[in-house]
């Protein structure tokens, strides 16, 4: 029998269990993957909690590494024995082994180890994605991106950084500001004690900037407009702080602001594109331009305390849980 973390109810983190589920062999276009690390993201607690609803009883992930055990009739460019990530599927990644499509499964290179690749599925993939495909950066330009110690916000770090765009990045304590700035974010804002709009003018000569990535959402979001400059861009990645509700005329107001909310599922199909932003991400990763650890390891059996930890918002960087 494998284990798995599931849910009956939605609610705190005590809602989860470690339970034993049957996964039998996979069927046709299917891959059995025995994981070795499995990621955890902000998107999970949502799940959990019922703002993104789930049918119940389910399993929660969506985001792991591991070895191929078995492969279903008709597949054919993953094999027995790869070593493969995934982003994208249906819900389950907590678990020690799962049946996965194998359209989703990306093989992982040689010089990427799981431990790093845990880091980089949906966290590296989301940096890609929002910087090459939502807002496509080219070099020089002086970005705001919220949350820049975070799992996503540490790689954008380091991508911005090669890319020579200039990254002033939120973060909430003094601690998480060196964090952000030996990863390569130029400025940052803590935001307990400095105004972000502020700053920010002061930081671009009072220009403001042509692009903000939010993932915070209703708590950061006056601030992100109030930074922009006159048909600047916000990317609202995220709402980590509650739903996002903005009034069109504000927008004219601020300055005919562009606003997008980006869902990966739009921007990483179909398999082929998937592919190349995955072999971009690992170019960064093999050149040395990408440094990603885990920074916070638990047992799968205590995705609970991981959910804890994750909410306290005292975390950095990515966490991961071992099966």
């Amino acid at each position: 029998m494998a284990k798995a973390i599931r849910f009956h109810e939605t609610g705190g983190p005590e809602v989860l269990r470690l339970e034993n589920v049957d996964v039998g062999e996979p069927g046709p276009g299917q891959a059995r993957v025995r994981h070795t690390y499995i990621a955890v993201n902000f998107i999970d607690i949502y799940f959990r909690t019922g703002r993104y609803p789930l049918p119940l009883p389910n399993g929660l992930g969506s985001d792991a590494v591991g070895v191929v055990e078995a492969v279903g009739p008709g597949v054919t460019d993953i094999k027995v024995g790869d070593r493969v990530g995934y982003l994208i599927g249906p819900q389950g990644a907590y678990s020690d082994v799962r049946v996965m499509p194998a359209e989703v499964l990306i093989p992982l290179p040689e010089g990427v180890s799981d431990r790093t690749a845990a880091t980089l599925m949906m966290k590296g993939m989301t940096a890609q994605y929002l910087f090459r495909q939502v807002y496509p950066l080219k070099g020089g330009e002086t970005i705001l991106y919220h949350a820049a110690a975070g799992g996503v916000g540490l790689i954008a770090c380091q991508w911005a950084r090669a890319m020579g765009v200039t990254m002033i990045g939120t973060v909430s304590t003094d601690e998480k500001a060196e964090i952000a700035k030996a990863n390569g974010c130029a400025y940052t804002i803590v935001t307990s004690r400095e105004n972000i709009a502020k700053r920010v003018r002061e930081i671009t000569d009072g220009k403001g900037v042509p692009v903000v990535y939010d993932s915070v959402g209703k708590d950061t979001l006056e601030a992100s407009l109030d930074s922009l400059q006159p048909r600047g861009s916000l990317v609202s990645n995220g709402t980590t702080s509650g739903p996002v509700v903005i009034d069109s005329q504000l927008l004219a107001v601020k300055g005919s602001i562009w606003v997008t909310r980006p869902a990966m599922m739009h921007y990483i199909t179909p398999r082929s594109h998937m592919l190349e932003m995955a072999d971009e991400l690992f170019g960064h990763v093999l050149a040395g331009r990408i440094v990603s650890e885990p920074k916070q390891i638990f047992d799968l059996a205590d995705a609970a305390d991981a959910h804890r930890a994750l909410e306290s918002r005292k975390t950095t960087g990515a966490t991961v849980l071992v099966p």
